[in-house]
């Protein structure tokens, strides 16, 4: 038993470190966090927010960079919501925090009929309060937990149901213009804060008190997903790596791109259109333990 709490221990420690090597590359690469920052840490109760948390006041102690973080937790009067959970979580931690109670559940269950699914008006009204809330706190950045898999699978929601090439990204300007909202956790594996997230035994406060049904299509994206990264490894690092490599000039949006006023220059261009060109296959790019991926070692076709 104590060989296995050794190896526990081992295991735990090597997967804090990868996040917080992650999430430290992100904000690096982003620009998230500067210096005199006061980031406000949006706190749901779910896995994810608590290892947002967790990591970044990790990092508040050892960054070079010296910033201030709260956190927040919306009470939307969701029936048997423990309210006790949060507060006495946060106070043993020694964490600044403020609980905002607004039922916005009620103004949900009113308008949405019963059984449909509520998660995009709830998100809405809740992102309004959070809006509010950062302004009356002086936060200068609002912290939120998607991870890279949340990415994904928005970004495959919006092209297959909504007509867009668009996903989330790790940092923007919020809706009503006055807020910059970033996502630490954006280059890490879902799976990687599922597995921190249980060995750190963390409060988890369930998603479904509201009763509402499953976002169909989210799940059924999610579940292409999970099969994708079992049958294909890799598949999901090299499709992320495609949402920081895009090329305009090969795709079709006439907005961005000035296609009607193309003309010939004359010059070779290394990544020019190669649609027709074979592809040298039997070389994938595979992901390391972190994640990030490694081109294999070039072999002889056979």
């Amino acid at each position: 038993m104590e060989v296995l709490s050794k190896k526990s221990a081992y295991n735990t420690n090597k997967l804090h470190k990868r996040l917080r090597r992650l999430v430290g590359t992100a904000i690096a690469d982003f620009n998230m966090i500067e210096e005199g920052d006061r980031v406000m840490v949006c706190l749901s109760g779910g896995k994810d927010s608590y290892v947002l948390l967790d990591i970044l006041r990790n990092l508040q102690v050892h960054a070079p960079l010296d910033f201030e973080l709260i956190a927040v937790n919306l009470d939307q009067k969701q029936p048997g919501f423990p309210e006790h959970v949060l507060p006495d979580y946060l106070t043993k931690i020694g964490m600044p925090f403020r609980i905002v109670e607004q039922d916005t559940y009620s103004v949900v269950k009113r308008v949405i009929a019963e059984g449909k699914t509520t998660c995009s008006l709830c998100s809405r009204l809740r992102r309004g309060v959070l809006y509010r809330v950062a302004g009356e706190l002086g936060a200068t950045k609002i912290a939120l937990g998607h991870h890279r898999d949340d990415i994904l699978e928005t970004f495959f929601l919006n092209m297959f149901y909504g007509g867009k090439l668009k996903a989330m990204p790790p940092k923007l300007v919020s809706d009503d213009g006055r807020h910059i909202v970033i996502r630490p956790l954006a280059y890490c594996r879902e799976k990687d804060v599922a597995a921190y997230a249980a060995s750190a035994q963390f409060p988890i406060i369930p998603c479904n008190l509201c009763g509402s049904q499953k976002n169909l299509q989210r799940q059924a994206i999610k579940e292409m997903m999970q099969q994708w990264d079992k049958k294909f490894p890799g598949r999901l690092e090299t499709m992320f790596t495609a949402l920081q490599n895009v090329q305009l000039s090969h795709l079709a949006d006439r907005q961005h791109y000035d296609f009607a006023g193309l003309t010939p220059h004359g010059v070779a261009i290394e990544d020019g259109d190669k649609a027709f060109d074979d592809e040298p296959l039997g070389w994938p790019a595979m992901p390391d333990e972190d994640g990030h991926l490694v081109l294999r070692s070039a072999k002889p076709l056979t």
